[in-house]
């Protein structure tokens, strides 16, 4: 049994290794943000996420299941990675403890470049823990040869996962993962709940390795200037640029210190890097994107973070299911059929799964326009239409479907009607996409604001300010921030 279950059992480890660091990494995250968003709302400024969500930051829920992004991408890459090591140094390099120094300098390269920008306990912490654990329990759960392998026995086991890689592949562009949340995921209750699931939680883990320039709200300080008139020009700046002031002896992410003509632009104490006022003010944005790049300690992580969601957690699913149906189908047949079983069977829910994606895509032949695909009786269909229709920016006012199109059941056509109307000048499209905020999918009111944003609608601000009042979701806050952002608003104490 261990021969066929020892890689489940390591890769498991590995991701419960990597949970327990994960869920330290976004509770700390959050943390640091609850008194970030606590000092904005203090000082008088529209602070998101909102009080609603705010609280939720010290919670441990939001910690463990944000946690969860890190754990299937970072975690499951390395527990991969270095179950491959392990039998490697086991079956090809014979657990030659001089052929084993290589793997270990690797093991610290990867430890240095990861950290190469500056260092952080919890990236190294994920590097160093998670192939450590893997690694061991690999070691310990692998069974010793026994007699000559049969390699095109053991292909039985690679073979699917080279099939559904190579299929994959055929749709990997800018909009697969679109396509996977709208073929895949809405079109079935259990996708939706995961769809749900992901927009919930996904942006406690995305705050603790973001850029600063890509946070909504930052925070800054200027007690170390005492020239009123220059503290107000800056003020004025850093607004524009989402950057607050507080006046509170808290910590900040920007502090900035005048020293005669000199500007200095500090991070948690020390000194990031030096301007002067003149220099500032005439590219405010180019400097405030110098300082965020040089405090930022995840470019490396952030990189191996995405490739790992492509790689990595595809991998661990397919290993963890093998184990399941291997598992189950030992007790019906004997051991050598359950295992072709149990990959005909991961292979069979593999393609089962491509088969939305790929026939999602339904092209729209020359001699069908868009008006007729708009009235397919295909869902999908009629996705790729308005796709068409946002993408050549057409007026979706024109085509008698749109009305109906508002209330169908179907939430991806909701969602790319949302976003249509971004470029509409239809007399009901404003209306309409107020309707469209209250919409029970996050997808379709964040597609909504977005659309708002595009269109320039002034008069939606106060509108889109109460709703980011309240609001109980962040994402949508998120969007609609943004959206405010577009629309020309800038933050100003809320008297």
């Amino acid at each position: 049994m261990s021969r066929f279950f020892y890689v489940a059992k390591a890769i498991l480890l590995g991701l419960l290794t990597a949970q327990i660091i994960a869920t330290l990494h976004v509770y700390l995250s959050n943390t640091e943000l609850y008194r970030t968003v606590t000092a904005i709302t203090g000082a008088g400024y529209l602070a998101v996420p909102n009080q609603q969500v705010a609280h939720t930051l010290k919670e441990f829920g939001p910690a463990f299941f944000g946690g969860l992004f890190f754990t299937l991408s970072i975690g499951a890459a390395l527990s991969i990675f270095s179950v491959a090591c392990a039998w490697i140094w086991d079956r090809i390099l014979g657990r030659s403890k001089v052929l084993l120094v290589p793997l270990i300098l690797l093991w610290l390269a990867i430890l240095f470049a990861v950290n190469s920008s500056d260092f952080c306990l919890m990236v190294a912490s994920y590097f160093f823990a998670v192939p450590l654990a893997v690694f061991l329990g690999t070691l310990k759960w692998m069974p010793q040869q026994s007699g000559k392998r049969v390699w095109l026995k053991e292909s039985v086991h690679l073979l699917p996962i080279v099939i559904l890689a190579t299929i994959w592949t055929t749709q990997l562009d800018r909009l697969m993962f679109l396509d996977i949340r709208d073929y895949l995921l809405l079109s079935n209750p259990i996708g939706q709940k995961i769809n749900d699931f992901y927009y919930r939680y996904t942006l406690y883990p995305a705050e603790a390795f973001k850029l600063l320039d890509q946070r909504l709200v930052k925070t800054c300080s200027l007690a170390g200037i005492q020239d009123r008139a220059v503290v107000q020009h800056l003020e004025s700046q850093l607004l524009r640029y989402d950057y607050v002031p507080i006046d509170e002896d808290v910590p900040v992410d920007l502090e900035i210190v005048q020293a005669d003509n000199i500007l200095s632009f500090k991070y948690k104490g020390n000194e990031v890097l030096q301007t002067t006022f003149k220099e500032f003010l005439a590219m405010p944005g180019q400097v405030l994107g110098d300082f965020s790049e040089k405090v930022d300690k995840y470019p490396i992580f952030r990189q191996v973070t995405i490739f790992s969601i492509v790689i990595g957690f595809p991998l661990t699913l397919y290993v963890i299911l093998f184990a399941i149906l291997r598992f189950a189908l030992q007790f019906f047949v004997r051991s050598a059929t359950s295992s072709v079983i149990a990959s005909i069977l991961c292979l069979s829910i593999g393609l089962a799964s491509f088969a939305p994606v790929c026939f999602g895509r339904v092209p729209i032949n020359d001699a069908m326009d868009l008006s007729e695909a708009l009235e397919s009786e295909s869902w999908q269909q009629r996705v790729v239409a308005l796709r068409m229709v946002q993408n050549r920016g057409e007026e979706i006012g024109n085509f008698q479907a749109y009305r109906r199109l508002m209330v169908g059941p179907y939430t991806p056509e909701r969602y790319w009607l949302a976003k249509a109307l971004g470029s509409s000048r239809h007399p009901n499209a404003y209306q309409d996409l107020l309707i469209l905020l209250d919409d029970s999918n996050p997808n379709v009111v964040t597609m909504a604001f977005l659309a708002l944003g595009r269109r320039g609608d002034i008069k939606a601000v106060e509108e889109i300010l109460k709703r980011i009042e309240t609001s109980d979701h962040w994402y949508k806050q998120w969007y609609a921030y943004r959206t405010l952002r577009r629309l020309g608003w800038k933050q100003s104490r809320i008297e």
